[in-house]
Parts: C-alpha cells; structure tokens; sequence
C-alpha cells in the first residue's frame, strides 16, 4: 500500500501506544523495521490484522518521524515528540511522577508543573492522530499511564466512536493518588473510555473511589455514569502466550542447553532464578540480601545452592536506577567474597538482556523461580517460568504485591519487604517435596494455560464492541 494511501486511509480498529509494535534494526548496512518481541504485540497483532487496523506510537527517535508505513497486515503511524517534550513527558512525568506514585511511592515521586506541560500537548498529539485515524464508529484502545489524557481528548474530537483504556501498571490507592496535583485531569482523561480496564480488582475499587471523589462520575465497578454515558470499569488481568513458552519449552535444543547449564553452574546444586528489569520496583537488592541469609544462617551452602539473578538494564540515566544497580551489584559482591571458593560462586549477576531460546533454557534449568517485586501491575516473570515447566517440576516464590497473586494462589508468596520471610520462603522451596512441588505446579500451569494473552485481548475487545 502507497504511503499516500495510508496517509489518507482511516482503520476500524487503532492501537494507540507510546511505542509503535516494531523497532528499527541495522542488517547488512541497511536499516528495517522488525516486528518488537513482548506479549501485548503478539496479542494485539491478529485483531489488528484480522479487522484491518493501525498503530499509533512513538518509533523511538525524537524529532521528525517516517512516514506511516505497512508493517505486515498493521499501518504503522509514527508520532513525533521533541527532545524537549521527552524530557518533560517521558522522562518526567511518566518516569519521575507517575511511575513512582503508582508503585506505592517507593521513590518520592517529583511534580513539575513544566514537565506537566508537556504531557498534555503530546497527549493532544496522540489524540489528534487518533481523531484522524479512525474510521467512523471504529475502535480505539488508549494503552498505559503515558496517554492518560487521550480517552477524553479524543472523545471531543470524535464522538462517534468507542474508546478503551487499559493500565498496564497498579493504579494507587487514594492516599497516594491523591497527592497528584493533575488527579482531577487525569481520572477525568480516563473517564473519556468507554471501558477502562485494570489488571486487578483491588486497581478498579481504586479507581472507583477516587472518581466518585474527583469527579462528576458516578456508580460503582463495572459499571459507572458519566453525564448521559456508560462506563464499564474492570479487571482484566494480563498474560501470556502459554503456547509459545510451552512450545519452545519442549525445544530439543533449548533442553540441551538447560542441562548444559545446570553442569555449568554444578550438577548437584539447586537453582533460585530471578529475572527482572533493573527496576527500583522489583526488589532485587531485599531478594539477593537475602539469599545471602541462606548462607550467613547456615541453612544452605555453596555446594547445596546457587542464585541466578537477570537484570536488564533500564532507565539507566535515572539516578536511582544507578543507585540500584550499584547497591545490587555490591550485595552481589559481598556475597561472593564471604561464601565463594575455588571454581564455586554463590550468585550469577547478569546485566544484560537474553535471547528468547537462551531465556527459555534458563527458565527450564531453574528450581525455583523468586519473583518479589515491592508492587508490580502483574509481573508476567512468573507465569512465563509456569508455562515452560512441561513437566510440572519445579517452584514459585511470588510476592503478595504482584498482580499475579491473585491468580497464582499455589506459588509460596511472600512480603518483598521481609528479608526473614523471603529468607525462609527460599529454604522451604528447596526443601518442598517432590509430590507437593507437582501439585503446586500443575494447579499453577492450570491457570495460565486456561487464561491466555490472546484470551485477555480478546475479552477486552468484546467489552469495548458493546
């Protein structure tokens, strides 16, 4: 399709994101566009496909931006956003206001009235593309806390169409969200969807409460009244794709490599994983303290134990980010330096991203998987490790704080603040025997195989059809 073509064209389903669904990518001296690897564009992509439909999104560089362009069977629209705008939208009230706050204020998050800013003109801009985009009574979906504003922006602009909204993150509870200088503005810009969705009920009881307060909106969940519209609020918890981590988890290749890397970190020796974005939200530095207590207490030794911890880089200009990584990496250092010994080190500290296959084989060699975010929307870390356990072997170690919680009732949770609780939630996962670590298990693979990503997209649309 010529580019004048989807200039001019408007869609019945449009996705609007901060980031389009693929990415720039250097081969052979040329640059192409890749479709981007992750679980809402895979579910995402066959109802954009299959109804015929457009993205909207950031394409990751700031300043003027492509043309829109066709990416398989999806119209991929590019917003622009200023280097200056980043700073302001992106860079602050997103990262510095908002993503704290919503995380129980585990940073002080900062209010900036010039950062404020310019999240509403990138919010209009991301509006105004929609407006023109669309087709008349079409679709469009509003994702996460960076477009807070568009449902009702975009509603003044087309009244003819439905809108949905769907946050990715917690949304806090009123003490925390009420200290937000723009609350109004924002529950006001949600209210413009006519679905709103949360990944958890105890986010839309929030929700709820805090627009009975704020705002002129009026009922209660899953159904609320706006001047002469219906609101449906809801959860709809996000997963994965059970098939393609079940698929691969079965990879005679990848189940080679997990056994070479179960021989490289010591044949004999029980494996505790943690996968997690270097993230100040995802407790790494309370998880490695305390597998360090497993050793200081002499409940566990070098030749019983080994702690594999995956942190990808993230936000890295961000000064707490750097604060973590630095307060992380010398827990690991400590560690290693008291309980080390020739050829033997007690914690694998990888700062780096891994390929999918790679990750898979990890997952797949790991005894326990320790997921103990402070608070996390969902945490998808735990129910990608349940889908590649074929064999209903091995354990999940999960915080009461993570979405995933209330679906995932027969992982061993835990309080991420409590290094004695985490401490013994370990030790008990080792110690776990062989038929109640399969019960566990199979009840947990369950859950994820019978609600699937593709399973959340699908729900949501339905709801936002009418």
């Amino acid at each position: 399709m010529a580019k004048t073509k989807i200039l001019s064209s408007v869609w019945p389903v449009v996705i609007v994101a901060n980031s389009l669904p693929v990415r720039q990518v250097k081969a052979k001296g040329r640059v192409r566009w890749q479709t981007s690897p992750g679980g809402l564009v895979s579910a995402l992509t066959p109802i954009v496909e299959q109804q015929g439909g457009a993205w909207i999104g950031w394409p990751g560089s700031v300043g003027g931006v492509p043309e829109p362009f066709m990416q398989g069977a999806i119209a991929n629209v590019p917003i622009s956003v200023s280097s200056v705008e980043m700073k302001g939208f992106y860079h602050g009230v997103c990262n510095r206001t908002l993503w704290p706050l919503y995380h129980d204020a585990i940073r002080q998050p900062e209010y900036h009235r010039h950062w404020w800013v310019h999240y509403v003109a990138v919010n209009e801009r991301f509006a105004d593309l929609a407006a023109k985009t669309v087709a008349p009574g079409g679709l469009v979906w509003v994702h996460d806390y960076h477009l807070h504003l568009v449902p009702a922006m975009l509603r003044e602009r087309r009244s003819d169409i439905r809108i949905g909204f769907f946050l990715h993150i917690p949304f806090p509870p009123e003490e925390l969200f009420s200290r937000l200088p723009w609350r109004r503005q924002i529950l006001e810009g949600m209210l413009g969807a006519d679905v709103i969705g949360f990944q958890t009920r105890a986010a839309v009881k929030n929700f709820v409460r805090l627009a009975q307060r704020y705002t002129d909106a009026r009922g209660r969940a899953s159904r609320m009244r706006l001047g002469d519209r219906n609101v449906r609020v809801a959860a709809y918890p996000i997963s994965i794709d059970f098939d393609r981590y079940d698929s691969m988890a079965r990879d005679p290749a990848v189940l080679e490599r997990s056994e070479n890397l179960r021989d490289s970190l010591g044949r004999g020796r029980k494996i505790i994983l943690g996968v997690d974005r270097l993230d100040y939200t995802k407790g790494i530095d309370v998880r490695v303290k305390a597998f360090g207590e497993l050793f200081a207490s002499r409940r566990r030794s070098i030749d019983d134990v080994v702690l594999v911890q995956l942190a990808v880089p993230s936000r890295e200009r961000i000064t707490e980010y750097k604060d973590l990584r630095s307060r992380v990496e010398e827990l690991v250092g400590q560690i290693n330096g008291n309980f080390a010994e020739v050829g033997m080190t007690p914690v694998h500290y990888l700062r780096r991203s891994l390929p999918f296959e790679e990750l898979i084989a990890l997952y797949r060699a790991a005894d326990v998987m320790l997921v103990t975010p402070y608070c996390d929307g969902m945490n998808l870390v735990a129910k990608e490790y349940v889908a590649t356990r074929s064999d209903d072997s091995g354990v999940v170690v999960l915080s009461e704080f993570a979405g995933a919680a209330s679906e995932l009732r027969s992982a061993l949770q835990v309080n991420p603040h409590d290094v004695d609780g985490i401490t013994e939630a370990m030790d008990r996962a080792l110690s776990l025997s062989r038929r109640e670590s399969r019960r566990r298990m199979r009840a947990l693979r369950g859950v994820v195989e019978r609600h699937t990503v593709h399973d959340w997209a699908s729900s949501f649309m339905k709801a936002l059809a009418g």
